[in-house]
């Protein structure tokens, strides 16, 4: 019933859910009250009401497991990155056991030059969970890479609900226009931060303005 579920799921992200998932699946389930939350150091909050707040981060540095897709849209992208990406969290990693999860996993995002499309390459992101920080599991599938991320300051913004292409953009312009002005932020890459698991409907997200170093 729980592959049944993810795969009425995955079909609304319009990829397919290979047979070898149901494992996964089934110890992610297991140990979806065990989650990490990935370290980080809240520097300012702003807005009274919830709807208007954002908050500046600040991220330490810290060793991401990582896929890179390029699929025609992006549910595409991030569907086929995290099922890898939970290949290796389960089993398929050298040290041969479950290592954890840790939220959010992050979508990192470039817009075309007129800022009105995604590019189509994104990178997913998982935390290595902190016991695994100094010294990772090498992963089985070649395409996911151990990379260690330099320090990320952020302005973010929770939304919830599914995250498609034009939820995105909106997300970004609503940001935008709460910001005002401001050339201390990049504008051609942003970060998407999903904390639930695509099966949840109303799931929490945020958006990461990147901090100009």
């Amino acid at each position: 019933r729980l592959f049944a579920h993810w795969e009425a799921v995955a079909s609304t992200h319009r990829v397919s859910l290979p047979r070898d998932m149901a494992g996964p699946i089934a110890q992610m389930a297991r140990h979806s009250q065990a989650r990490e939350p990935v370290p980080y150091v809240s520097l300012s909050q702003q807005g009274k009401c919830e709807e208007a707040a954002y908050e500046e981060r600040q991220y330490p540095a810290g060793k991401w497991a990582c896929v890179t897709k390029g699929e025609p849209m992006y549910e595409q992208s991030i569907s086929m990155s995290f099922m890898k990406l939970m290949r290796y969290i389960c089993k398929e990693n050298s040290a041969g056991c479950y290592l954890g999860m840790t939220v959010p996993v992050l979508n990192e995002i470039h817009l075309t030059k007129d800022e009105t499309e995604l590019e189509r390459e994104v990178v997913t992101a998982y935390y290595l969970p902190g016991e695994f920080q100094q010294n990772p599991p090498v992963p089985v599938d070649p395409e996911i890479h151990i990379i260690e991320r330099a320090p990320l300051r952020v302005i973010t913004r929770v939304f919830y609900g599914m995250t498609t292409e034009e939820t995105i953009l909106r997300e970004i312009s609503l940001f935008w226009e709460l910001l005002g002005s401001t050339d201390t932020v990049l504008r051609e890459t942003y970060i998407v931060a999903s904390y639930e698991n695509p099966s949840i409907p109303q799931r929490r997200n945020e958006i990461w303005f990147i901090c100009r170093a």
